[in-house]
């Protein structure tokens, strides 16, 4: 079967599109978890629940909201997580439990003496494999 020039530019920006440098070291205290994802609405009853692994992370608000255009998307890594590819779960409907939620926040002193606050939120990734295709 050919591919049209669409899908193969499709597969090599969305496919092979890499987690940006500058938002690695969020990755860096995160938590690989196992995430028990029920069946969903319109699924057959008895359906299992899928299990998904993932990565969670409490990271400081502000750079949550740099991160959140970049949600619902996957993104491969380097580093440790070679190999693996992620999701930012933001708003997708099966992943409810697993939105952003409220991390708490922390109350310091700058060296000059000024209180102030640092926001964090709780997120969840969806972690997964990343297989290569060989070319024929």
């Amino acid at each position: 079967m050919a591919h049209l020039p669409d899908e193969k530019l499709w597969e090599e920006q969305c496919m092979r599109r890499m987690w940006p440098d500058e938002f690695s070291p969020l990755l860096d205290g995160a938590e690989e978890v196992v995430l028990d994802v029920p069946p969903g609405a319109g699924e057959h009853p008895t359906a299992e629940t899928n299990s998904r692994k993932a990565l969670k992370a409490r990271i400081r608000r502000e750079d949550f909201e740099k991160i959140w255009p970049l949600a619902e998307a996957r993104y491969r890594l380097d580093g440790r997580l070679s190999g693996k590819a992620i999701t930012l779960i933001a708003n997708n409907p099966h992943y409810q439990k697993w939105h952003p939620a409220d991390g708490g926040s922390v109350e310091s002193v700058a060296d000059s003496g000024q209180k102030y606050t640092t926001h964090y939120v709780i997120v969840h990734f969806l972690l997964d494999d990343v297989r290569e295709h060989a070319q024929a």
